[in-house]
């Protein structure tokens, strides 16, 4: 298992989603995706549902988020 890093900071929307998608992918079924992003991709989520991936995020003080992407047994 390996978990790749994604910066989308700093992206206009729709890229941060875009590079997501692109990344996870890209990803073996046993890897893990953590993505640094700028806001609570809420739009996001629904996708990963119905492709059978997972999260979780966690708000980070500098207002920033760390997400957890993974596929789901």
């Amino acid at each position: 298992m390996r978990e790749i890093s994604l910066d989308v900071c700093e992206l206009a929307p729709p890229e941060p989603m875009e590079r997501v998608l692109d990344a996870l992918e890209a990803m073996a079924p046993q890897d893990r995706l953590a993505v640094l992003i700028e806001r609570n991709p809420l739009p996001l989520y629904r996708i990963l549902e119905r492709r059978g991936y997972r999260h979780c995020i966690t708000a980070r003080p500098d207002l920033r988020y760390d997400l957890l992407i993974w596929r789901a047994p």
